[in-house]
C-alpha cells in the first residue's frame, strides 16, 4: 500500500526530526521547519510505532535529522529499533560526533550518512557553525566512510562565504569517495526578500551548467528529479547533486516525503508552519494502530507543492 496526496504524490519517505539540541550554532539554520524550541521529544519506543505504522503504508524510507540527532544518549538504540521496518536508514548529522559513533550506529542498522560541511577553511566553518570543529568533523567522515555508504557531504552554498570553495569541495569528495550535495539557501516566500536572503542567497543554476560540461556522466534521481553529476577531477571521479528547491516548481512537484518534527508532529512541508498535525498527544492517550492511521492519512492528504 502507498500513500498518495491530492496530487498524485507518492510518500515513500520519512524525515524525523529527534531533537532540536544541537552544540553547533549555524547561523542560517532552518531547524527542520521546527521554529519554536519544543522539549517535548518522542521515545524510542513512539518512534518505533510511528516507523512501523509508517512501513505498513509503504513509507520505508527514513531520515533521522534534528537539531543534531547525535545529541540524543539513546540514538543507537533508536537506529536499533526502527531499522526492522525500513529498507533505508540514513541521518543528517554536524558529524561533531561520528569519530566514535560511526561504527555503532552502523552496526545498529544505519545505512548512509549525510554531514553538513560548509567550508574547509577552518576560519569560514568557525563563522558559520560558531564552532572550531573542523578538523573533528574531518576525523568523523573519515570514520563514516570506513562503516557507512554512501557518506554524502551537505554544503549550504552561500554568498560571499563559501562559494568560491565549490570546486574544492569537489576534489574533497573525489579524495574520500563521499557524495557533495551543493544546497542553495531556503526560505519562505516571505523571506526571500530580507536583507539577509539577498546578501548570502548564491543561484546554483550557473554552477549545475558547468557541472554539466564537465560531466562525463549524468543520472537523474526519483527524489526531486535531482541530477547526479559524475566529474572527473585529479583524485579520481567526483559525484555531485544540486538541490535548488527555490522556485523551483520540478522540486516540489516530484517530493515524496512527509516529515515529523520533534515533538510528534506531521509536517507536509519544511517552508510552511500551518500545516503541523499532532499524533503524539492521540498515540499517548492510547489511540490505536488504525487511529494513527487515519491522523498519518489526513497529513498526507494536507501536502500540497509550496512551489506551483
Amino acid at each position: 500500500m502507498t500513500l498518495y496526496d491530492r496530487f498524485g504524490r507518492p510518500v515513500t519517505n520519512l524525515r524525523i526530526s529527534l531533537t532540536q539540541e544541537c552544540n553547533f550554532r549555524c547561523f542560517f539554520c532552518h531547524r527542520e521547519g521546527q521554529r519554536f524550541l519544543a522539549k517535548n521529544e518522542m521515545t524510542p519506543g513512539e518512534i518505533e510505532r510511528l516507523v512501523k505504522i509508517a512501513s505498513r503504508l509503504g513509507i520505508r524510507k527514513v531520515k533521522l535529522t534534528g537539531g543534531e540527532p547525535t545529541m540524543r544518549d539513546d540514538i543507537i538504540e533508536i537506529v536499533g529499533r526502527i531499522k526492522p521496518y525500513v529498507v533505508d536508514l540514513s541521518m543528517t548529522t554536524n558529524g561533531s560526533k561520528l569519530k566514535e559513533l560511526a561504527k555503532p550506529l552502523a552496526k545498529a542498522g544505519l545505512d548512509r550518512v549525510n554531514v553538513s560541511l560548509h567550508s574547509l577553511k577552518p576560519e569560514v566553518y568557525k563563522r558559520i557553525t560558531g564552532v572550531d570543529m573542523l578538523e573533528t568533523v574531518l576525523e568523523g567522515i573519515g570514520e563514516a566512510v570506513k562503516y557507512l555508504s554512501p557518506v554524502k557531504l551537505n554544503m549550504t552554498v552561500m554568498k560571499g562565504l563559501n562559494d568560491s570553495e565549490i570546486w574544492d569541495m569537489v576534489n574533497f569528495a573525489a579524495k574520500t569517495g563521499t557524495i557533495l550535495q551543493l544546497i542553495e539557501l531556503e526560505a519562505p516566500r516571505e523571506m526571500a526578500e530580507t536583507g539577509f536572503f539577498r546578501k548570502y542567497f548564491y543561484p546554483l543554476k550557473p554552477v549545475e551548467r558547468e557541472l554539466k560540461k564537465r560531466a562525463v556522466e549524468i543520472r537523474e534521481r526519483r527524489m526531486h528529479r535531482r541530477r547526479k553529476y559524475f566529474i572527473p577531477t585529479d583524485y579520481g571521479m567526483a559525484e555531485v547533486e544540486v538541490v535548488r528547491a527555490m522556485h523551483n516548481t520540478v522540486f516540489c512537484a516530484n517530493c515524496t516525503r512527509l516529515r515529523v518534527t520533534s515533538n510528534g508532529k506531521f509536517k507536509t512541508c519544511l517552508l510552511r508552519n500551518d500545516d503541523l498535525i499532532d499524533f503524539l498527544t492521540a498515540m499517548r492517550n492510547g489511540a490505536s494502530d488504525a487511529e494513527l492511521v487515519d491522523i498519518f492519512k489526513k497529513a498526507v492528504l494536507k501536502r500540497e507543492p509550496y512551489w506551483r
